[in-house]
């Protein structure tokens, strides 16, 4: 199953979000990164990758990273121990697969999002 798979490649993508608050600058490139991959939905970003698991990464990552930010999240603020974060992405992972899940032609980046918030209770 697709969704399976996609599921376990979204573990990586937690790791690459940022923690804290970026610089305006940052936060900047950050957005004019996440732009150009805000139009997969949970269908097509499988269908794209055609089992590329780093492309899949690379745009949960930078969906993440954008939410985080959004939302002024720092993860260290919610987990600080390895065994912390790794509840949180296995958390993560579960509300994206249900969320993917529930529609397969939800938007990608509000199925990220709302795993972001539901993950840490927001």
């Amino acid at each position: 199953m697709r969704f399976v798979r996609f599921r376990m490649l979204v573990c990586a993508a937690i790791l690459v979000a940022p923690s804290v608050a970026m610089a305006d600058d940052a936060a900047e490139q950050m957005v004019q990164d996440a732009l150009p991959v805000m139009h997969y939905t949970c269908a097509s970003i499988a269908e794209e990758a055609d089992g590329d698991e780093a492309f899949v990464v690379e745009v949960v990552g930078k969906m993440t990273a954008l939410s985080l930010y959004n939302r002024q999240i720092n993860i260290e603020d919610h987990a600080t121990t390895d065994e912390e974060k790794a509840q949180l992405r296995e958390a993560f992972i579960a509300a994206l697969s249900e969320g993917c899940a529930a529609d397969k032609d939800a938007l990608l980046g509000g199925v990220v999002d709302n795993a972001v918030k539901t993950t840490l209770g927001l």
